[in-house]
């Protein structure tokens, strides 16, 4: 992220509002980034976000995530194994966000 190389991330939409007390991004919304010791590192800005069934997340989005997928499968299976506490099946409703580095910290 802090290399530009990760411009987008994806997660599920169960883990937003209702089903949590986190509501979804809304483009525009700037967020701290906080490194492995919760220490801020960077402000991001929300600049798309779209709610898609797991098949159509794209390859261009599987680029953009900056973790390296060749392929639509690689990003899945990835994802699959960091959700492994819920079932994805090609219907499940993915968050696509998008983001821009504001500055770091």
């Amino acid at each position: 992220m802090l290399s530009g190389a990760k411009t987008s991330t994806a997660s599920l939409l169960s883990d937003y509002h209702p089903a949590t007390g986190d509501p979804l991004p809304v483009v525009g919304d700037r967020h701290v980034v906080v490194d492995y010791s919760d220490q801020p590192v960077a402000v991001v800005e929300t600049t798309e976000l779209r709610v898609v069934p797991a098949a159509e997340v794209d390859l261009q989005f599987a680029h953009d995530e900056g973790e390296g997928f060749e392929t639509v499968a690689d990003w899945r299976a990835a994802h699959e194994r960091f959700w492994s506490g819920q079932a994805i099946t090609d219907k499940t409703p993915i968050v696509c966000e998008r983001f821009r580095l504001i500055k770091t910290v």
